[in-house]
């Protein structure tokens, strides 16, 4: 049993990893930089250790001061969150090395997910079904070009080695393959520090949906169904649903065995999430989250299931409590990112919080480490706080969407609850009618 674990991270998320380890009963370990140091997940911690100044390269991702704050404070585990080092393999072995407990993966499995191409032929070999594309790398553009004419346009040049949309560039005629290839190797080099970009035929109108497993190191998976996460800008998501209203229910139980069936052959401890893009009846693979997604709690709402916690329990060696057959799905959630940006430009928002009062009543749950005077630094993601709202159903759950939007108060920094509160009244997203493409190609244009 895992008995202290040091939080290497911050915001909501180190919150949330907190309050899981205090019901059971484990002792917490805050690390934060100088800008964090009045963070509400460093006042509830049982002890705290500063790790460097506010730049993240000087704390949140200085693996030295980590581990190191790590051993001085007795803690037996570190539990990474999502973003910073969470699926960073090296850091996931390092601390292995000082005999602590990654409250994740495998360091192997974090690699191998990491590496796109990697991944696509772990999971093609595990009987998953990928979208078209190369078989691996493409380091020559005449063999690019070649490719890409016989799969035909739209093509999608993307990054093997990172995510979140950078290194990913879309050609619709060979007239624009030369300049996408060449821009998508250089951001993909720049941001990632590998410059190797795969090919995949470019769907049009998909939807974007996500299968959350966990299992545990005895070969026991599950799955805990999907989330729709078509809702995003810029490639990042802001609104997210669950169950997705595409996937019938036979359909979901099907896959999702398959899912929990391959990630248990490939030996794989843990947390995780495999996202696909949904288009004309058909599910294709596109990469594999080796840690806790920010939109965990919208599957906690419809299975009634700590997820952080059973990820923390099965970290420390204990079985799976729960099979599948004992998962059931129940209502409808929808999480609203509330990120610190402007709602029309998307431009962050770095600030000192004035007022702030989140909403209640019944379904109704937020996740945040903010409050009144607390300051919002320019250093780090925007994300200030998640929305959470459960339903019986969609439209039920809809209505306290709205409900609570209009009860949340933040002041003194700009955020996201305006583009909300526009989304929740949107007739297309009332009726389900959205894809990736939707919030930047018609509802950005209708808020013009």
């Amino acid at each position: 049993m895992i008995k202290k674990v040091l939080i290497a991270n911050r915001g909501e998320i180190a919150l949330r990893i907190l309050r899981a380890c205090k019901d059971l009963g484990i002792q917490t370990v805050a690390v934060h930089s100088t800008a964090d140091q009045d963070a509400m997940h460093v006042r509830l911690a049982d002890e705290s250790v500063c790790i460097g100044p506010a730049p993240v390269r000087e704390s949140y991702l200085n693996i030295p001061s980590i581990i190191s704050a790590a051993c001085i404070t007795g803690a037996d585990a570190i539990h990474p969150g999502f973003g910073f080092l969470s699926e960073n393999a090296t850091f996931a072995h390092m601390v292995e090395e000082h005999d602590l407990i990654f409250i994740g993966p495998k360091a192997d499995h974090i690699a191998m997910m990491g590496d796109k191409i990697m991944a696509k032929k772990t999971v093609t070999r595990l009987g998953l079904p990928t979208v078209p594309g190369s078989d691996g790398a493409l380091s020559k553009i005449d063999k690019a070009v070649k490719l890409a004419d016989e799969m035909g346009y739209p093509v999608l040049i993307k990054a093997a080695g990172g995510g979140g949309g950078r290194g990913m560039k879309v050609a619709r005629s060979k007239g624009e393959f030369v300049e996408a290839y060449e821009t998508a190797r250089r951001e993909s080099g720049i941001a990632f520090g590998n410059d190797t970009v795969y090919l995949e035929k470019y769907l049009e109108n998909p939807r974007h949906i996500e299968f959350q497993v966990i299992s545990d190191k005895y070969g026991n998976a599950v799955h805990l169904g999907e989330r729709d996460c078509s809702m995003q800008r810029r490639n990042q998501k802001v609104w997210e649903e669950a169950p997705s209203t595409v996937l019938s229910r036979e359909f979901r139980d099907e896959f999702g065995r398959k899912i929990a069936k391959a990630v248990s052959e490939m030996g794989y401890v843990g947390v995780g999430t495999l996202e696909f893009l949904y288009e004309n009846g058909q599910l294709y693979f596109i990469e594999m989250n080796t840690r806790i997604q920010v939109e965990h709690p919208i599957t906690e709402m419809i299975t009634g299931i700590d997820i952080v916690r059973e990820q923390i329990l099965v970290a420390g060696g204990e079985k799976l409590s729960f099979t599948q057959d004992d998962i059931s799905f129940h209502g409808h959630a929808i999480e609203c990112r509330i990120n610190a940006e402007n709602s029309e430009t998307y431009i962050p928002s770095a600030g000192t919080i004035v007022n702030y009062h989140c909403p209640g009543g019944p379904g109704v749950r937020v996740d945040s480490a903010m409050y009144a005077g607390c300051k919002i630094p320019p250093y780090y993601d925007s994300l200030i706080a998640k929305l959470i709202v459960h339903g019986k159903d969609r439209n039920h759950c809809l209505s306290r969407v709205r409900r609570a939007l209009n009860e949340y108060v933040i002041s003194g920094v700009d955020t996201l609850i305006p583009m909300h509160k526009k989304l929740a009244n949107h007739q297309n997203v009332i009726n389900g009618d959205y894809n990736i493409h939707f919030l930047e190609k018609i509802f950005s244009k209708e808020s013009e």
